[in-house]
């Protein structure tokens, strides 16, 4: 077993004092840009979106976050608890959500059909243990009660990596590996690198995507106008091209 830790790269550039300051985690980190992008385009408020692990932009986000957004429920009570003080938990709300799915190597060479068969035939599955999984491939792998499953499957994982990003590069650089379990939207942004197979419907497990309001961003009316416009038409076609469902 392997422990692995690492950081995805931060999207945006360094924020400015004039502008509306995001912050979040890698995964939910190119959908929020684009829709930051287009925001910035249809109004002239710029808007700068900084992602990656927690400790890539805590420090920051302490000096001037108007928003802040998480890859789970239980991260966003995390962040709740990191920035208490500074983020309004009455305001916290969930936007969009995912499904878990199963990154395979390109042309699918193990034959990966879902969850039942990486649990035998010795293949080697790579999970996420830490930030917006918390408890996601046990859950995947236990939803149906079938402990059986889960043992399987915990017995064929030959590595446990901290975050997304950790785990992204460890799949490009151990090519032993042959299925890694992850939300969509990882396949979605890395094509040239892994195929996609669906997560049995009866396994899959959905988390969201929260937003809530630092209490600076709160009184700030650009700020507010940025949130609503993550729910808009255009917004929304931007998350569900990146596999989001609202």
């Amino acid at each position: 077993m392997v422990t692995l830790t690492g950081a995805c790269t931060t999207l945006a550039a360094e924020p400015t004092a004039d502008a509306i300051h995001v912050y979040g985690p890698g995964g939910p980190g190119p959908a929020m840009k684009s829709a930051a992008e287009l925001f910035e385009q249809r109004t002239g408020t710029r808007v700068t979106v900084m992602s990656g692990p927690l400790p890539k932009w805590k420090d920051a986000a302490r000096l001037d976050a108007d928003l802040v957004f998480s890859g789970s429920e239980n991260m966003m009570t995390e962040l709740s608890t990191v920035f208490e003080g500074q983020i309004d938990a009455s305001t916290v709300e969930p936007l969009y959500i995912r499904p878990s799915t199963i990154l395979v190597r390109p042309g699918n060479p193990k034959a990966v059909t879902g969850i039942r068969s990486l649990a035998s035939g010795g293949r080697r599955v790579m999970v996420v243990a830490g930030a917006g999984q918390i408890g996601m491939w046990e859950d995947v792998a236990a939803r149906s009660g079938e402990r059986e499953l889960l043992a399987g499957f915990r017995a064929n994982i030959v590595a446990f990596a901290d975050n997304s990003g950790a785990a992204l590069e460890r799949w490009k650089s151990d090519p032993t590996i042959d299925a890694w379990l992850i939300w969509n939207h990882w396949q979605i942004a890395n094509p040239e690198i892994a195929d996609q197979v669906p997560v049995e419907s009866d396994l899959t497990i959905w988390r969201p995507m929260d937003i809530a309001f630092t209490y600076k961003g709160k009184g700030d009316a650009d700020t507010r106008a940025f949130a609503r416009f993550l729910t808009s038409s255009e917004a929304r076609a931007i998350f569900e091209s990146q596999g989001w469902k609202r």
